[in-house]
């Protein structure tokens, strides 16, 4: 119980935990010595590098000017720590040994654990943990401020290593104990006597009790961290087989060619790679042939990134579905990926795919229910039609004439008819005219694929440009929501949350990041607060199938492609576990160096 706290009849029972779900079922008990994957007598030592495109001019993880440097958040922890590897929506206490909240779930106290440290010395306690809350709610991205203003009113620090959270009565329990019990933590010592702003891009940071600290700051080069060898943490049970090398190093490159180049030279160890081409045709090189790297397909566990060419609805142009579909028929998923990526990829169709939230058909049964129960903000074809799926195209070529025609007809019934001179007008005579922003970083492959697209809407009748901005614009044109299309993603989703709010809820669309579409739709409001409210694990996947299917029926994005597995290259001197844990690669979480191995590479000169 509580100090000073006694539990109202409506709270129920009171729940003392080493861990958090929203269930309440754990895969772990409270004597654990190590998650079940993970290697624990992994050895310690080496370094592991990897590339980073585009350019950084802050070390501050949260400013809302710039851009942030590669890992730039690794050092700092938080009550609860990442949730394992192997289970969905289950968190473990780091910052914080125990935890406990009523079955109403209005409240949370976290009870920390003393001997934590940041890692200039000084203990972590409650009032640095309050104070990043507030801090996040002051200077923080304003979508998520508003958000948690609504749901936690209050905070409270009942003594140096204890803290309560205050939740708003009548809302969901969803994301509110494990929402707290994420917020990084911050020395509240180095702010006040810095004067350092959260939203602010700077290179100086705020001493963290994570197990890596900054070691070199090259600019728009290279970033070093180093393990902490004084961290606190290092015996701790979540820690266990983790945190393996004495340094990670982030290379910095202009484009994906350099970076390429560049890891064949042992510029850097390892690389996941995301280029289709690249993976069929360039790990050919002297040192994969001679066994010095190895070019791996690893299994993903996880849904896979719902990525592909954003519409932006807060534009009036966009509003129409008509116009929106054919746009859509222009991209040939079948030539893309015989032509240029090889028939490496299948084409994606859900915001869940190839998982069990995966809508398929007509609803039915539960799900039928469920859209029924929500009344007029449920379209009737959503009751009776299949879940959208993409297009299909003649692989054979670029331009597949039946959906050109398709297309044609659906951008007159749109009210943009071609004029003689091939160009679409609306009626008072202006052209249609969109831009399709893209960031020079990811050129290579992606870059031609966008580029045949925008020539087949170009056939259209469209004036449609394809704008190339370096990285640091692309960051402030996608802050300012300044396009008509992008590519973009969202987040795939095994569970349901409020962030589904912060990613598809109208309340937010016109300043969240996370909604590059601004998707604003009463109809996914309405099921996402459902899913919020449910009770059990079969009411919540019965809402998160609606919600597949309603994004998918709103079409707010062209579905691109996916891969099931990571595709992944590095010089030989890693080891991993096996079989590695369905929902991290954890290249820099489990992974560890092996010295020999290392030692026979520098030898052949294969490193230096």
């Amino acid at each position: 119980m509580a100090r000073g706290q006694e539990a109202s009849a409506e709270e129920g029972e009171m729940i003392v935990s080493h861990g958090y779900s929203f269930y309440g079922d754990l895969k772990y008990p409270a004597d654990f010595e190590h998650y079940d994957y993970v290697n624990p007598d992994a050895p310690k030592g080496g370094e592991i590098s990897y590339a980073a495109l585009g350019t950084f001019d802050s070390m501050n993880p949260y400013t809302v000017k710039g851009r942030r440097g590669e890992l730039s958040w690794i050092m700092y922890e938080s009550l609860l720590g990442d949730g394992p590897a192997d289970a969905y929506g289950e968190a473990y206490g780091l910052l914080a040994e125990s935890l406990e909240y009523p079955a109403s779930k209005d409240w949370v106290i976290f009870h920390m654990r003393p001997e934590a440290k940041f890692s200039d010395g000084t203990p972590v306690t409650a009032e640095d943990v309050m104070f990043s809350h507030n801090l996040l709610l002051e200077q923080g991205l304003p979508s998520y401020a508003a958000a948690v203003k609504k749901r936690i009113p209050r905070v409270e620090v009942l003594d140096e290593h204890t803290i309560k959270f205050y939740f708003t009565p009548g809302i969901s329990r969803r994301s509110l104990i494990d929402q707290v019990g994420g917020v990084p933590v911050w020395s509240k010592k180095w702010f006040e006597e810095s004067g350092a702003r959260l939203d602010e891009s700077r290179m100086e940071t705020s001493p963290g009790s994570g197990p890596y600290m900054i070691d070199r700051i090259d600019v728009n080069r290279r970033i070093v961290y180093k393990r902490n060898p004084d961290y606190w943490g290092k015996d701790l049970a979540i820690n266990q087989g983790r945190h393996n090398f004495d340094s990670i190093r982030v290379e910095y490159f202009g484009d994906d060619t350099a970076s390429f180049e560049a890891f064949k030279a042992g510029e850097y160890t390892f690389r996941v790679e995301g280029d289709s081409k690249k993976w069929a045709t360039s790990y050919n090189f002297p040192k994969i042939q001679a066994g010095q790297v190895v070019k791996a397909e690893l299994p993903d566990g996880t849904p896979p990134t719902p990525s592909g060419i954003v519409f932006n609805l807060r534009r009036e142009v966009m509003q129409d579905k008509n116009l929106r579909e054919a746009l859509s028929l222009a991209f040939n998923f079948e030539w893309t990926n015989e032509s240029l990526q090889y028939n490496l990829f299948e084409q994606r169709a859900s915001f869940s795919q190839d998982t069990p939230l995966m809508a398929t058909g007509v609803p039915e049964g539960a799900e039928l229910a469920f859209l029924e129960s929500l009344g007029d903000v449920v379209p009737d074809e959503m009751l009776t039609e299949e879940a959208r799926m993409p297009h299909s195209s003649d692989g054979s070529r670029l331009t597949d004439r039946r959906n050109l025609r398709r297309a044609m007809k659906l951008l007159d019934e749109a009210g943009w008819p071609v004029g003689s001179d091939g160009v679409r007008r609306n009626a008072d005579g202006k052209t249609l005219s969109l831009t399709l922003l893209f960031n020079t970083a990811a050129e290579g492959t992606l870059g031609a694929i966008l580029e045949n697209y925008v020539n087949n809407v170009q056939t259209m009748g469209i004036d449609i440009t394809l704008e190339k901005v370096d990285p640091a614009q692309y960051t402030l044109r996608e802050r300012e929501f300044d396009y008509d299309l992008v590519f973009d993603s969202y987040r795939p989703f095994l569970g349901t949350g409020t962030g589904l709010m912060q990613m598809y809820g109208s309340s937010e669309a016109a300043f969240s990041v996370f909604n590059p579409a601004g998707l604003a739709s009463p109809m996914v409001d309405a099921i996402i607060e459902a899913s919020l409210m449910a009770e059990n694990t079969e009411e919540e996947e019965t809402t998160l199938r609606a919600l597949d299917r309603a994004l998918r029926f709103e079409f707010f994005m062209i579905p691109v492609w996916y891969k099931a597995d990571y595709w992944v290259s590095y010089y030989d001197q890693y080891g991993y576990p096996e079989p590695l844990p369905p929902y991290d690669l954890g290249y820099l979480d489990f992974w560890w160096y092996d010295a020999e191995k290392a030692e026979a590479l520098k030898t052949a000169g294969a490193l230096r």
